[in-house]
């Protein structure tokens, strides 16, 4: 009798332990897990840059040399809405340099989205709400808060185990945007995972040559960007200057998101007047630090510096 007890509950606690395993979330369960591994993005780390590509369709393509780079970069969350969340980068060179650096916006089942097409133009995409449900856009911004790229997906977390992945087009990376002329549109493959000491920012990217023609791989890379957490104490500084210049960037987002939302199709061109985009913003942010401007003056000074830089 005893033995025949044990094995019931022997046999209650496997189904329970299956249950626990192959329980599946609701949808509100899985939106608090999807905005937990979100905000789990920000924090102060070492962040390691490996890219290197591994094949061409051409026999003859001459590989370019692999990029290695690291630095110390700060990424604060800025905005927590239960559908939205907005993480800011910044980069801190030492103990008195501060760069402010790119910005991922995270939207919950947004079917507004900027698709890349090519010499830095976008268009508005059309999804449906079939496309976008129980998936998050990315929303990626440049050190000038004009739009890079834009993917949606869905966060998983089978086994406890973190991730989230979209395939999307963008412009030519920073790192080879001024060196590069034999392609025009980087296809993005991104893979999102956290880690135990931060999080792994994995790239199977497509190097596209477009045309009117269509589109011609040239090459495929891979790309690593380690994120580790490291002390605060490192960003001091960092975190001194976002605070005098937080309101100011409030405001640059906002006259962009006027701008692109206007709009079904957008361009602009980097350099106008002998300035690039960004140094005109950062300019026009001490300035409006040092006099004291309010936020209308921000606005109303922001989008007529960005006027030249719109392609009509």
């Amino acid at each position: 009798m005893k033995l025949l007890n044990l094995i019931f509950v022997l046999t209650g606690l496997i189904t329970l332990n299956t249950y626990a395993q192959t329980k599946i979330d609701s949808p509100e369960e899985k939106l608090e897990k999807d905005r937990k591994a979100i905000k789990s993005l920000a924090g102060f780390y070492e962040v390691n840059f490996n890219y290197g590509e591994v094949t061409a369709p051409d026999p003859n393509y001459k590989f370019s040399k692999p990029y290695e780079s690291h630095g110390n970069e700060w990424a604060e969350i800025i905005v927590d809405e239960p559908k939205r969340i907005v993480i800011q980068h910044m980069l801190a060179i030492n103990d008195t340099t501060v760069i402010k650096h790119w910005r991922q916006d995270w939207t919950y089942e947004d079917t507004d989205i900027m698709l890349y097409t090519e010499g830095n133009a976008w268009k508005k995409g059309n999804l449906t709400p079939a496309d976008v449900k129980g998936k998050w856009t990315q929303k990626v911004y440049q050190v000038d808060d004009s739009p890079r790229y834009q993917g949606f997906g869905t966060w998983s977390h089978i086994g406890g185990h973190d991730s989230w992945s979209s395939e999307t087009d963008s412009p030519l990376p920073r790192r080879e945007s001024t060196v590069r002329k034999d392609y025009n549109v980087l296809n993005r493959g991104s893979r999102i995972t956290l880690t135990k000491n931060g999080w792994m920012f994995e790239q199977d990217n497509k190097k596209i040559i477009r045309s009117a023609s269509g589109d011609k791989l040239l090459a495929i890379e891979k790309g690593y960007e380690e994120f580790t957490k490291i002390d605060p104490e490192t960003f001091a500084n960092a975190q001194k200057w976002w605070a005098s210049q937080s309101a100011y960037w409030a405001d640059v987002r906002g006259v962009w998101a006027d701008i692109i939302g206007a709009q079904s199709t957008f361009k602009i061109q980097t350099v106008a007047n002998g300035k690039l985009l960004y140094e005109t913003l950062f300019s026009l942010g001490d300035q409006s630090i040092k006099e004291k401007w309010t936020a209308s003056q921000n606005k109303e000074k922001i989008k007529a510096a960005l006027q030249p830089y719109l392609v009509k």
